[in-house]
């Protein structure tokens, strides 16, 4: 049957060339061209990928050296396999991390619905959002630490607040002390022999800088952290003495008129010899000042105070008990202070607070403290000091610290602010106001 064919012991080309014509003959030469062409390429290709097998005509090529190395087994990803179809593979991802594991101490896991000391500063930096540090302490004077925060009420000019925030974390504090050398020597003496007791009040954590006022501010140290440093400082302060502790010399050769011949001075003949008492400077609000301007710079993740070691005098500062006010109060700064000397008698303290013109304060510390939500503690002889010391340090470190987003507009007029707590016989400290905008300088 085949061999009837028209095409038998012909070629396939004379077939195709007699029956479709040269054109076929073209086309077919293409594909026959491409398809060779990429057979070519691959084989090219699969021969830099692949080694050739040994062959008895050609020797074994050589394992190439310059590869880089193989990812280890535990990082090396897995690739899924490749398609039978030849389609593109998608690799796969790797898979997402782990998140860090945090680790508290036993007991130390904070309650339902209170927030961690880290999440005050991971939020979005809104300026009419207030946060108020509140000291709860019962009738003996203890701490309170198992309220939450459906026990807290915060109202601002009247106005209940929701709470935003509610931690009860402790804080690492930044802290400025700031030393009254003014005092009667008595009194300087007196505190010299308790800075080793002040030195350990501070934790590693905390960090510290230290200020001397008399009739002017000095800066001792910067902010560094408390320890060796602050211990050596405060051995060189003892060295420094207070003021006369007598009574005013009036007259005589070292009395404040000048030299005198028979009563009358020499420089000004005739005129009445000055027999006024020097008036005791100690500029209290200008060291307040130039520490709070310096705590405004440090990290607002640390709870900054100042802390004041004096009897409270204040007489000759530059600027007012309300400037300062402004800017401690607008910087979120407490003021805690250790009273002595006058400060420390209860009747003479209370006489001390009345504030008479052109004589200055004769025991403001209160005022500040108040204010800001610190606490003053009057102690009059050394063990109780070194005792308040720690007490103060801890009560600033250990504080519920609330937070709410006022409804109030911007303004640079003081909101007043205050705190209750759902529990009766407590004693709430917190600052009674802020100021939303900084004071200007």
């Amino acid at each position: 049957m085949y061999g009837c064919l028209p095409w038998e012991n012909k070629t396939l080309g004379q077939v195709i060339l007699r029956r479709f014509g040269m054109g076929v003959v073209i086309l077919t030469a293409s594909l026959v061209g491409g398809i060779a062409a990429a057979q070519d390429q691959g084989q090219k290709q699969n021969q830099q990928d692949i080694p050739d097998a040994p062959s008895a005509s050609r020797p074994v090529q050589p394992f190439p050296s310059n590869l880089p190395p193989a990812p280890r087994a535990e990082t090396q990803p897995s690739q899924p396999p490749a398609s039978a179809s030849g389609s593109k593979n998608t690799p796969s991802e790797a898979p997402p991390p782990m998140p860090p594991v945090k680790t508290v101490p036993d007991g130390g896991a904070s309650r339902e619905g209170v927030n961690s000391r880290e999440d005050l500063y991971t939020f979005k930096v809104i300026t009419n959002f207030v946060i108020v540090p509140v000291t709860v302490k019962d009738d003996s004077g203890h701490l309170v630490d198992d309220l939450l925060p459906k026990d807290f009420t915060v109202f601002e000019d009247g106005k209940k607040q929701d709470l935003k925030l509610f931690i009860v974390d402790p804080f690492p504090l930044s802290a400025a002390i700031v030393l009254d050398i003014g005092m009667p020597d008595t009194a300087v003496q007196k505190i010299n022999q308790t800075y080793a007791a002040l030195a350990g009040a501070f934790s590693p954590y905390d960090e510290v800088s230290l200020y001397t006022y008399s009739s002017t501010v000095s800066q001792v140290t910067d902010f560094s952290a408390a320890g060796e440093k602050l211990t050596g400082v405060l051995n060189r302060m003892k060295l420094e003495r207070g003021r006369n502790n007598g009574a005013p010399v009036m007259n005589g050769p070292l009395g404040p008129q000048g030299p005198t011949i028979n009563g009358i001075p020499v420089e000004r003949p005739g005129a009445q010899p000055n027999i006024a008492p020097p008036k005791d400077v100690r500029v209290l609000n200008d060291a307040v000042l130039r520490a709070a301007l310096d705590l405004s710079k440090r990290d607002r993740a640390r709870r900054k105070i100042i802390f004041i070691i004096s009897d409270g005098r204040e007489y000759g500062s530059k600027v007012s008990y309300s400037d300062v006010m402004k800017v401690l109060l607008s910087r979120e700064i407490q003021v805690y202070a250790i009273g002595i000397e006058s400060s420390a008698i209860p009747i003479y303290s209370k006489l001390e607070k009345i504030h008479l013109p052109h004589y200055g304060y004769g025991d403001i510390l209160p005022k500040y403290a108040k204010a800001t939500g610190g606490e003053v503690f009057s102690e009059f002889n050394r063990d109780n000091i070194e005792v308040a010391y720690t007490r103060a340090t801890g009560d600033a470190r250990n504080q519920y610290t609330l937070g709410y987003q006022t409804r109030a507009t911007p303004s640079s007029t003081r909101r007043d602010i205050e705190v209750r707590v759902d529990r009766p016989g407590l004693k709430i400290t917190a600052k009674t106001g802020y100021y939303p905008l900084p004071a200007a300088r």
